[in-house]
């Protein structure tokens, strides 16, 4: 489409710390999901959502971050801090409110549908923002048809983790979804990469990437601080849970 268009040349070994942040977060999340329909209160139910919500939407936008990192071109490329943020607080509140609301009283596929979609579009929301926080001295051009395609996986991916953080139990069967929850995250997020077309203009890199963060190590910093924080999250989930079974004993 564009003769000029810059090539992305992803790094392997960011690409897969990419999926292992997803695979964490996912069954972190799964984890903390338990705690929804096992509520005693409303303050209970509405402090598992906030942490379940947090953990896999914070997961895929460390994920779509390190993700955006791996992307090599040969153009300096910094990223704006508040869009940055942005973009990580809708990836949050969407799984937030889809866990709300397929939580909510007894389960329906309608239920689900909306949640998924609810989630699913903001998971999107949160990728083509933090697309918008790149600086550099390109522009950014969208193949609609992949956009769409790429949204329609993030609701389809969105569905099939609520489904599972509501009907799955188990150490093996929630690896399992998790590993799945992953390849679906990840296919959402490479699939909107693959829309996007980056065509060179004739600013100064110094001009285009000035005040954006930016840095060799950014991906694996963010990838040793997400994983100490869903690590710590999830032992504190599991030995709560550890807890309360005794305490039924």
């Amino acid at each position: 489409m564009h003769d000029h268009a810059i090539q992305c040349i992803h790094d392997p070994m960011l690409v897969a710390l990419s999926y292992l942040v997803a695979v964490l977060g996912s069954y972190t999340a799964l984890q903390l999901a338990i705690g929804i329909p096992a509520a005693h209160s409303s303050r209970e139910r509405t402090h598992a959502i906030l942490a379940s919500g947090a953990a896999i939407g914070g997961a895929i936008w460390a994920m779509h971050f390190i993700a955006m990192l791996a992307c090599q071109m040969d153009v300096q490329v910094t990223y704006d801090v508040p869009l940055t943020l942005i973009s990580a607080i809708i990836g949050m509140l969407s799984c937030m409110a889809g866990l709300a609301i397929a939580g909510s009283g007894v389960f329906s596929w309608a239920k689900l549908g909306l949640a998924g979609l609810f989630m699913g579009l903001g998971v999107g929301g949160m990728h083509y923002t933090g697309m918008a926080a790149m600086r550099m001295a390109a522009t950014t051009h969208y193949d609609t048809g992949m956009v769409a395609a790429s949204l329609a996986v993030a609701v389809v991916a969105s569905c099939a983790a609520l489904w599972l953080a509501f009907n799955m139990r188990g150490v093996a069967q929630m690896l399992g979804s998790a590993m799945i929850m992953g390849v679906a995250v990840c296919g959402m997020h490479y699939l909107g990469m693959a829309a996007a077309t980056f065509v060179p203009t004739r600013e100064s890199a110094a001009a285009a990437t000035a005040g954006g963060i930016g840095g060799q190590y950014l991906g694996a910093t963010i990838f040793g601080v997400t994983t100490v924080l869903l690590a710590t999250v999830l032992t504190i989930s599991l030995l709560r849970q550890q807890r309360r079974a005794l305490v039924r004993i």
